[in-house]
């Protein structure tokens, strides 16, 4: 009998080796988009047997979206209210009849309808922002809807925090929604505090496990304010009192938020419905939360809710769009810039074709591995037409687009992986010329002492430098 094992054994133990390696192949053909990646696991998977099928499974196997697919597959789903016609009106204006091919595309993207009738105004600075969203909740009457990524237990997180509490014994209903990761930015955490004022309060995928650390990838990155379902907030801003920069805080930082008011505030407070019914099971649908919405400016504007639980990028395909239909100029502000290869293409295919595109980058990072990524792939995009410009301290958080002085994409989401395939984000985009305008003197204002940075700058990196960034930019699809 154990001579007629050993002469099987070998069969069997290539047998299991072949369909091992036949169901991990097939696997990477079936889901891999990427034909370089399909054939790179496939031949590893082929000439190192087994071992490639092991590391196959454990590292080329997306997991994120499968898993945010699943944590969110049963959760209600809010369809947006019909406040308003949203047709796209066409005009004799060549810059409108530009834009109405990307309005479709984005529609098709988001399937979530172009809103008129909405005022929209950017506030700088938690100087700016913070009174606009205590007044707001101040004036509140039936609800209350805040989620944040960040909510610090400082100054600032004071200010929040009895503001909601005064709308509580008043009896408005309020709900706030506190990412898990960004609660611990600060200890002791402000969900006691919270708990304490009797602010109905919850964390976004809480985890203390080390085995469910990749809910790491998983984060609610959205900012969003919503008072009695009509006076909405959105940009990049958490809750820190860096934003104070009036009173001069010890980590002082720069940041944009906009006050939403007209149909599309129905957008953001979709999305923070649908995280917290996911969240805490609780529906919010009743007109305290979503009530008509009248006509309050001219901006026609939608939101873009994103996430890993959808089939497709949806930030990053209205960004290739936007590109794709810009004729004059592009601007670009964010702090932090890790273009994927495609996404590169993008913007030097607009640079080609004789668009200004530039791109403002904070001289000063919050995270130095970032910044050492970002710096290795200047050189991508600068030889081939497009600018980078530098801006002075402190620390620029803002997340803001421009495409022909017309066009406007902000939000929570930046030009990196993260925000394009691994955490949930909230953008707004916005068709109106004089709203570009304001925002355009916005950037004017930043570009006053900015640094360009040119080809010869990144060229001239010392050789241990070009090899630190280098090798952060092999960590940028996790950053």
């Amino acid at each position: 009998m154990s001579g007629f094992f050993y002469e099987i054994w070998p069969h069997i133990v290539g047998g299991i080796t072949l369909l091992t390696n036949l169901l991990a192949s097939g696997h990477a053909i079936l889901h891999k988009r990427e034909t370089r990646s399909a054939v790179a696991w496939v031949g590893l998977i082929w000439l190192v047997p087994v071992l490639g099928a092991v590391l196959y499974v454990i590292l080329g196997i997306n997991r994120i979206r499968r898993r945010a697919r699943a944590l969110r597959s049963t959760q209600t789903r809010y369809r947006s209210s019909a406040n308003t016609p949203y047709h796209y009106h066409k005009n004799k204006d060549a810059l409108q009849d530009q834009f109405a091919a990307l309005s479709g595309l984005v529609e098709k993207i988001v399937s979530m309808p172009l809103l008129h009738g909405n005022r929209i105004t950017a506030l700088i600075n938690g100087d700016e922002a913070f009174p606009a969203m205590i007044k707001a909740i101040d004036e509140a009457e039936h609800s209350v809807a805040l989620s944040t990524y960040i909510f610090d237990n400082d100054r600032a997180g004071m200010l929040f925090i009895n503001a909601l509490a005064r709308a509580v014994d008043r009896r408005v209903e309020v709900r706030v929604l506190i990412d898990d990761m960004g609660a611990r930015y600060s200890l002791p955490s402000v969900t006691r505090k919270l708990n304490r004022a009797g602010i109905t309060a919850a964390r976004f995928l809480p985890t203390f496990l080390p085995w469910r650390m990749p809910f790491v990838n998983l984060r609610n990155h959205r900012k969003i304010l919503v008072t009695d379902g009509k006076t909405g907030f959105t940009g990049g801003m958490n809750i820190r009192e860096g934003l104070l920069l009036n009173e001069q805080p010890r980590n002082p930082l720069q940041d944009m938020h906009f006050l939403i008011e007209g149909p599309v505030v129905d957008h953001l407070q979709k999305a923070f419905a649908e995280d917290w019914v996911f969240c805490t099971g609780e529906p919010l649908q009743d007109e305290r939360w979503f009530p008509v919405l009248e006509p309050k400016g001219a901006v026609m504007a939608r939101g873009i809710p994103d996430g890993p639980d959808e089939d497709f990028e949806k930030v990053l395909w209205t960004v290739h769009g936007a590109l794709a239909c810009a004729k004059s100029s592009v601007q670009i502000v964010t702090p932090y810039f890790l273009p994927d290869s495609a996404l590169i293409i993008s913007l030097n295919l607009a640079a080609m074709r004789g668009v200004n595109v530039e791109i403002i980058l904070p001289s000063v990072n919050n995270l130095p591995i970032v910044k050492w990524a970002s710096t290795d792939l200047y050189r991508q995009v600068l030889e081939y037409g497009c600018r980078i410009r530098h801006t002075p301290p402190p620390f620029d958080h803002t997340k803001l687009m421009l495409v022909d002085s017309a066009w406007t994409l902000f939000g929570s989401a930046n030009m990196d992986p993260r925000s394009f395939l691994l955490d949930f984000e909230f953008n707004v985009e916005c068709y109106d010329q004089e709203l570009a305008a304001r925002l355009e003197a916005c950037i004017h204002t930043k570009l006053q002492g900015a640094q360009e940075v040119t080809l010869e700058d990144v060229n001239s990196r010392g050789l241990p430098i070009k090899l630190r960034d280098g090798i952060a930019r092999l960590f940028s699809p996790y950053l």
